[in-house]
């Protein structure tokens, strides 16, 4: 019979061969066999000894030993690492405390700066006013260099470079740059704060005007720069920006040739330009208008357009014409034809006045005021869908009396024009050049007196160019561009107008030439090859009127109280209207008469 001893060493033998076989990482098949004999040698321990199979208690004495031992060496350790730790905090602290008490003694030394140099501004809500002194950004000159200025504006651009920042700042048609350098006085917090901020910002920056070392290029003031010593923010961005401001700078893919369809969608958005740069479509301007009149060039585009209506009123004014106003609701078309926007009129049919016709003659020739004027909205529902042609616009109109001939009437618009073309050259001239920049164009060439030809002259001049032009036909707009590239080379003029219409392819109250029945006393003026002022002599007998809105088929009830007017006695007249966005995009060859409307109106876009 088999000892304790000889069972314990057969035990141990069969365990180290399973541990063996486990390291291997043989399968379970080979090395079971191995266990189920341990086991049962395990069992017949129990029944030899009559006790369980296990270590010797010296040896479990001496692992606790050990375990002891160890547990007593992790203590030190991590006694000696929690002293490690708190020694590291003590410092962090230490330093803590020096830092705030450094930064504390910059802060009093400073005296202010911080919020009060830099940081986002309360609400603008109107809650007082203050003595703060303002300074335009265009009236920044070097003769102001060492002065303090204050200026507001958009920011457009920030440059983070080294310890300072570059900013561009914005108002209208101007820039100047600011510098920003971290010194004593500028903390790091100002330079990183007006380094962040987003482009478009509202801002306010403070600082002294200072004279750079050569002129900055990217800036219209060239010649000044400020040396930041407060910047704020007013008011801050709060969508995406649809379009970059700086890639709405660059010119588009549009020609000033191109008077064709207008699919109205950008249909040239996705090619690129030769210098590969970003171009941002006509209808994404239009979808972002307010965006979009930020640009120098829309700036420039629309204080050219006020200006024009500026002396369209000032020139009339000082030949002795009235300015008036008449209604733009009215009972019938005021021209006679059908492309009007109807509305219901309490229970009647009413329209959007397509022209103050009827009433300026009613002002000029049948209520003794004998010269107006007019500037106001014109409604046309046209589904033309061209880049010259708007469904509103604004109207420029004239009426006035004449003694013997309607060449009266001509000789007043030819001085208008004139005036107001000499003005734009005079008074625009910043402007027309920030247009130029990103609208290259040729200046308006016009004689002294205006280019007048016959509309037979110019048809003629059309059949010798191998144009196909009837006498007595209605010009397309094609011909009527091709008209004036022949005109431009044979005279050196853009500007002239056209007389002697065909009666036909004129309005019913249009007065006939006496001496053939087939012409009219009418004319049209062009700029570059464009119509933009229809007029004529007009018919001031009541008898002849109806006569002639007969002929046109016009229903006479529809214009009973425009032909009454006539019935007391009418002086003889004549005028026109002027389209104010066409002569904007034509004196400053824009290829869209979109980019001459503040917020446009096609077929295509009822808004913004």
């Amino acid at each position: 019979m088999s000892t304790e001893e000889e069972i314990t060493q057969q035990i141990a033998t069969l365990g180290n061969a399973i541990k063996d076989a486990k390291a291997a990482k043989k399968p379970k098949e080979e090395w079971d066999p191995l266990l189920q004999e341990m086991l049962a040698l395990k069992t017949k321990f129990k029944e030899v000894t009559g006790k369980d199979f296990g270590p010797p208690p010296k040896e479990k004495k001496e692992k606790k030993e050990n375990t002891q031992k160890s547990s007593d060496k992790n203590k030190e350790k991590n006694a000696a690492k929690a002293a490690a730790k708190a020694a590291k905090e003590a410092k962090k602290e230490k330093n803590r405390l020096e830092r705030e008490a450094r930064e504390k003694a910059k802060a009093d030394k400073l005296k202010g700066v911080g919020m009060d140099t830099f940081g986002d501004l309360p609400m603008v809500q109107s809650k007082e006013m203050t003595d703060k002194k303002w300074t335009e950004i265009n009236d920044l000159k070097p003769n102001l260099a060492g002065k303090d200025v204050l200026v507001r504006g958009h920011l457009q651009t920030s440059r983070l470079v080294g310890k300072g920042t570059f900013v561009l700042i914005r108002s209208s048609l101007y820039t100047v740059q600011g510098v920003c350098f971290e010194s004593k006085d500028v903390p790091a917090a100002m330079v990183k704060y007006i380094a962040n901020l987003p482009s478009e910002a509202v801002v306010d920056m403070k600082g002294k005007v200072t004279v750079p070392d050569q002129p900055i290029e990217s800036a219209t003031q060239k010649m000044v720069e400020i040396q930041i010593s407060s910047f704020h923010c007013v008011n801050k961005p709060s969508a995406a920006m649809p379009f970059q401001m700086e890639d709405a700078c660059r010119p588009d893919f549009e020609k000033e040739s191109d008077v064709g369809a207008y699919l109205g969608k950008d249909e040239d958005q996705d090619k690129v330009a030769a210098d590969g740069l970003v171009r941002v479509g006509q209808e994404l301007r239009l979808d972002n208008r307010w965006l979009d009149l930020r640009t120098p060039a829309n700036q420039s585009i629309f204080r050219i357009e006020s200006m024009v209506g500026h002396l369209f009123r000032e020139c009339l004014m000082q030949k002795g014409f009235v300015e008036i106003h008449t209604p733009k609701i009215i009972s019938g078309s005021s021209e006679g034809g059908s492309d009007v926007f109807k509305l219901d009129y309490f229970g009647n049919e009413a329209c959007l006045s397509m022209s103050p016709q009827l009433h300026k003659q009613m002002a000029a020739a049948c209520s003794g005021f004998e010269r107006v004027f007019e500037t106001g909205p014109v409604f046309r529902a046209e589904n033309s869908n061209t880049r010259r042609h708007l469904c509103e616009f604004n109207g420029m109109d004239m009426e006035m009396a004449i003694k013997e001939h309607y060449d009266e009437v001509l000789d007043v618009f030819s001085d208008l024009f004139i005036y107001i073309f000499d003005g734009l050259n005079e008074r625009c001239k910043n402007e027309v050049e920030r247009v130029r920049e990103q609208h290259p164009f040729a200046d308006l060439k016009y004689l002294r007196p205006t280019l007048k030809i016959t509309y037979a002259e110019g048809c003629a001049l059309l059949r010798e160019a191998g144009v196909e032009q009837d006498d007595y036909e209605d010009l397309s707009t094609e011909n009527e561009k091709k008209l004036g590239d022949i005109v431009k080379e044979k005279y050196d003029t853009d500007f002239f107008f056209m007389d002697k219409y065909p009666l036909a392819v004129r309005p019913f109250y249009t007065m006939p030439d006496p001496a053939n029945p087939k012409l009219s006393n009418s004319y049209d003026f062009f700029i570059r090859g464009q119509e933009i002022l229809s007029g004529a002599q007009r018919i001031h007998e009541p008898e002849l009127l109806e006569e002639r809105a007969k002929a046109w088929e016009i229903p006479l009830e529809s214009i009973k109280a425009y032909v009454d007017s006539f019935r007391n006695g009418a002086l003889p007249h004549g005028g026109g209207g002027i389209g104010l966005e066409r002569v904007v995009m034509l004196f400053l060859g824009l290829p869209n008469i979109r980019k001459a409307a503040w917020f446009p109106r096609d077929p295509k876009r009822l808004s913004p």
